[in-house]
């Protein structure tokens, strides 16, 4: 493995919002880890995978007809 690959978390806030943090360093306040843990296309990858909704909570919760 080359020693020059970044790893990053994926990280989620309160509002489902989804962001890539340098591995190792600690979640900013209001920003949990995910679950995911990679290179940064492996990341983005996960990322668009399940933050395939990016309207805003209450957007999301109301019914579309």
């Amino acid at each position: 493995m080359n020693d020059k690959i970044r790893h990053y978390t994926v990280l989620v806030n309160d509002a489902g919002q989804y962001a890539l943090h340098p591995d190792g360093t600690g979640a900013p306040r209001g920003w949990c880890p995910a679950g995911f843990t990679g290179t940064e296309e492996e990341c983005a990858r996960h990322v668009d995978e399940h933050w395939t909704d990016t309207r805003p909570p209450h957007l999301r919760r109301t019914a579309v007809l």
